[in-house]
């Protein structure tokens, strides 16, 4: 477990700096002169980071990286929300077509190389899996449809019209809590960010450019910059919410352990599943992870976003419902097959026009907004902290072009709700 005092951020040091030196009267020049400098232009860039969540610590790993004095200030625990809950799935080219392509195409791109530096089949869970799509209709569990000899070994229940949709070159997975706060202790130990357990308050602005947050109980970090990464609690701050909308949809899962955990092969299923009782199909996904886990995720509703993240409990029938699906895919994964290990809800942030909204607030300098991943939170983080990197110490974000999801798009608009 993270502690709650970290580090504080590692001193910063410029080099290559070229110098003049003379030689008795006859001065030697420099081929190329270095511009003058100030004593501002010495020091690094003083960030804030509002949010422990995937966005807001992908985020600082990689300003920090740039040589940014982060500060990353979470209220309650880092990954306590959906980040922590989600199933942490990733795919290369589901969202071409859409807004989100070129985003998600270099994030599941950053995810291998991340991996790749920080062991994450070890740290958090990363692999390369197989993706299915089937149909599974609950009345059929007594007299089950002839089995597919393609269906996964485990997937003993009544499953039908197999398809694959994700190989190990287009489909991946990690444990979203585990990468999370992978990161971060990377960021910590490699780049000195600083974690700072409070409650933002506000966010200090003077002649239309931020100087500081401000924590409840009076606490103020002067700050050059700062990026609102809250997921749904984004919205809490007056100069969002009078911009646009940002809100949660509750989403319900279950983890399980099975007794045969090695049974259990790296295959993620989608379902489309058919309750016993008629109505429409509902739409769970089911991902077994390398820790001998199985996560099953679904049912979810737009409600009211609590307070606390720590405090959210999931719906009673909507946890029930979940357990039915596991216990009708696999009979590995029913009661008395496997232990329940967690049942859980957690709030994905969502927008109205489902396009996240990354970049700097209009007629505010320096304050950033990061959120409204919506359930590709996981995925999208690394691609999505890089450019916020970029953005901010660079002034232009080259690692994807996020002008469509710039913050300006809802100026002149009537925002909803």
């Amino acid at each position: 477990m993270l502690a709650t005092s970290l580090p504080l951020p590692a001193t910063f040091t410029l080099s290559s700096l070229q110098t003049c030196e003379k030689t008795k009267s006859t001065p030697v020049h420099c081929s190329s002169p270095p511009p003058p400098q100030s004593p501002m232009d010495l020091q690094p860039k003083r960030v804030a980071v509002c949010g422990g969540g995937v966005i807001g610590v992908c985020t600082a790993y990689f300003l920090a990286k740039k040589g940014a004095s982060v500060t990353l200030i979470e209220k309650s625990s880092v990954a306590c929300a959906a980040s922590g809950k989600s199933g942490g799935f990733l795919a290369l080219d589901w969202c071409d077509g859409g807004p989100l392509a070129s985003l998600a195409r270099a994030s599941f791109n950053l995810h291998r190389s991340l991996a790749e530096e920080f062991n994450g089949a070890e740290s958090y869970g990363y692999r390369p899996l197989t993706t299915l799509s089937l149909t599974v209709t609950e009345s059929e569990k007594q007299s089950p449809p002839s089995r597919d000899k393609n269906l996964p070994s485990w997937v003993d229940g009544p499953a039908r019209g197999l398809r694959a949709i994700g190989s190990t070159e287009t489909t991946a997975q990690v444990h979203p809590q585990m990468f999370t706060k992978t990161l971060l202790s990377k960021a910590v130990e490699k780049y000195g960010v600083e974690v700072v357990i409070g409650k933002v308050d506000s966010v200090g602005v003077e002649g239309g450019r931020v100087e500081s947050v401000v924590l409840e109980g009076g606490r103020v970090i002067e700050s050059d910059s700062v990026v609102l990464a809250l997921g749904p609690w984004s919205g809490k701050f007056e100069m969002l919410s009078s911009l646009f909308r940002v809100y949660g949809l509750k989403a319900h899962s279950i983890v399980l352990e099975p007794k045969e955990p090695d049974a259990i092969t790296p295959h993620a299923l989608f379902l489309s599943y058919y309750p016993e009782q008629g109505g429409k199909p509902m739409d769970p996904e089911v991902y077994p992870r390398p820790t001998g886990e199985v996560y099953l995720c679904g049912m979810s509703s737009e409600v009211e976003l609590p307070e606390d993240p720590e405090q959210i409990a999931g719906d009673p029938e909507s946890l029930e419902v979940l357990k039915r699906v596991a216990s009708t895919v696999s009979s590995h994964l029913g009661e008395g097959e496997a232990r329940l290990k967690a049942e859980q809800a957690c709030f994905l942030p969502c927008t109205d026009d489902s396009v996240p909204v990354i970049g700097e607030i209009p007629g505010v300098k320096g304050c950033y907004v990061a959120t409204g991943h919506n359930c590709w939170g996981i995925l999208n983080g690394p691609a999505t902290g890089a450019a916020m990197a970029e953005l901010i110490v660079d002034g232009q974000a080259t690692v994807v072009d996020i002008a469509r999801f710039s913050p300006a798009r809802f100026v002149g608009r009537r925002r909803k709700g």
